[in-house]
């Protein structure tokens, strides 16, 4: 099962590409930008990834970001990735970017976006993985630095397919976002937002994220079992979820692997994706086999939820439909 996985098509819907920065790296750019660490190895910074909820997550991924500071940082950050997705049999990868965490630090937003864009292009030309940029705001932000940071992607709108919205829910409803979200969409961006797993007033957000700003998916949303209603919403427009196993069970008290199963079972169009990888010591192959181990999936389940991530990608159909014939010419 595990070789099955291995050579199985894939897509990557939910992946922050700061949350890809493994400690090796960490350590040649901090060299690189004469910043001092404090750790004094790759296995003491790995010892110190130790959180069991998102706040306490997110103090050390913030941390982690301190390193990235030129062009050629963003550079090397998204072509790492870009490897990695290529040797698991990663077709194609939406990727989230945090501008706000880089521009509230001083790092220009053109320093940040021409990086990464330069390795989406190298990656489809070396490596035969295509991808797309989405930009998260920050929920802890005012909503008015979010419209500052939407107005600021503007002359970059063909390098960005989307926006979605990540960091600390707790105070922090999609409704907070409503105007943002609305300028965005106007200007063509497809929409997207967290609603992590088991936060407060989890199902309120799904809610407000459905019924009062549109998105087109959520990421992560396990929690909308807990209201038919929204499941049948969801159902009804054909909205995907982009759930991480092995990051759940970092930050809650589970891979939330039945709610995965229940969602399938009720055909919603539940993806498997990575997250934070190198905080959560896992990639999307990873978190395929971790999640067939712990449900004992079959290769026909695998490879469909592998179509319902091709099915909910921001590509054209015919971009579609070509990734969907590799799953289907794999598993046969």
């Amino acid at each position: 099962m595990k070789d099955f996985i291995a050579g199985l098509p894939k897509c990557e819907l939910h992946l922050h590409i700061e949350g890809t920065l493994e400690p090796e790296l960490k350590f040649d750019l901090a060299r690189r930008n004469g910043i001092a660490l404090p750790y004094t190895s790759v296995e003491e910074m790995r010892a110190a990834y130790s959180f069991d909820d998102l706040p306490s997550f997110l103090t050390v991924y913030y941390e982690g970001m301190q390193v990235l500071r030129t062009e050629p940082d963003f550079y090397d950050l998204a072509m790492a990735y870009l490897r990695k997705a290529a040797e698991q049999n990663v077709r194609y990868a939406e990727i989230f970017f945090d501008p706000q965490a880089h521009t509230s630090r001083g790092v220009p937003f053109d320093v940040v976006i021409r990086g990464l864009w330069r390795a989406l292009i190298d990656a489809d030309r070396q490596l035969g993985v295509r991808a797309q940029l989405i930009m998260c705001f920050l929920r802890d932000f005012q909503a008015e630095y979010a419209m500052a940071t939407l107005l600021e992607s503007l002359p970059y709108k063909e390098w960005i397919v989307g926006i979605g919205l990540d960091s600390d829910e707790k105070g922090n409803p999609p409704a907070k976002f409503a105007a943002v979200y609305e300028r965005a969409r106007q200007e063509g961006y497809l929409l997207t937002m967290h609603c992590d797993v088991d936060q407060d007033n989890s199902i309120e957000h799904i809610r407000q994220a459905i019924e009062e700003i549109g998105v087109d998916r959520i990421d992560h949303g396990v929690n909308i079992l807990e209201d038919q209603r929204l499941v049948d919403l969801v159902l009804a427009r054909g909205i995907g979820l982009t759930c991480c196993p092995i990051s759940n069970g970092y930050v809650t008290d589970s891979m939330k692997a039945e709610g995965i199963r229940k969602l399938m079972e009720l055909g919603v169009r539940v993806t498997i994706n990575s997250d934070d990888p190198a905080y959560f010591n896992g990639y999307v192959g990873e978190n395929l086999v971790a999640l067939q181990e712990e449900l004992q999936l079959t290769r026909e389940e695998l490879a469909r939820l592998e179509r319902n991530a091709f099915e909910i990608t921001w590509l054209p159909r015919h971009l579609k439909d070509a990734y969907l014939a590799e799953v289907d010419a794999y598993l046969a």
